[in-house]
């Protein structure tokens, strides 16, 4: 499904245009301090950017949403949604074109993530089809956790695991280029 993501820095301006447009907003916590690339992520299918400019001071991108997994939990509409989600930007390997990273990341990456993150509970990943304007990206990972001390202490099964996940993505993507990640609760509207 395509959807247009935004990202910025204000949690309120997320929140009320995510909540304007019946959309999803993931925003950090207030009490991180971390410098981060963005706080939020708006994502929305609008015809209408301007209805998404408030919270888009770091980039609008056109995405193509999959859904790897899907938690087992329903989401209540204006409420934030259980667990928390871990939000990786994803910057394509330099020897790698955008399409050839995605289709790295959707055919070989999102199964072994699903292997070895058992404790993840919903998976999405965001892959830009169109960037508009701002940080350029090639996709968003959203890996969503139950709570935050799976998150902690279940992002991997194990160390084997770890070592596997981290040696696949640096074979797709350019982990210094890529945002630090972002830890959030989503709201869905």
């Amino acid at each position: 499904m395509l959807e247009i993501v935004v990202l910025g820095n204000d949690i309120d301006a997320a929140l009320g245009v995510a909540a304007d447009v019946g959309g999803t907003a993931l925003v950090a916590d207030r009490e991180d301090t971390r410098e981060l690339a963005f706080r939020t992520v708006v994502r929305a299918r609008v015809d209408d950017l301007g209805r998404l400019a408030d919270a888009a001071s770091v980039a609008t991108l056109a995405c193509f949403s999959r859904v790897i997994c899907q938690r087992d939990r329903p989401v209540r509409r204006g409420e934030p949604s259980p667990g928390f989600t871990a939000v990786f930007g994803l910057v394509a390997h330099p020897n790698l074109t955008h399409q050839q990273a995605d289709a790295h990341w959707r055919d070989v990456h999102a199964p072994l993530a699903l292997t070895h993150h058992a404790a993840m509970w919903d998976y999405t990943q965001l892959s830009v089809v169109d960037h508009i304007d701002g940080l350029a990206v090639d996709g968003l990972a959203l890996c969503a956790f139950r709570s935050m001390e799976d998150l902690r202490t279940k992002f991997f099964n194990d160390d084997t695991s770890r070592d596997i996940i981290v040696a696949d993505v640096s074979s797709f993507a350019d982990t210094k280029r890529s945002p630090q990640r972002l830890v959030a609760t989503e709201h869905t509207f």
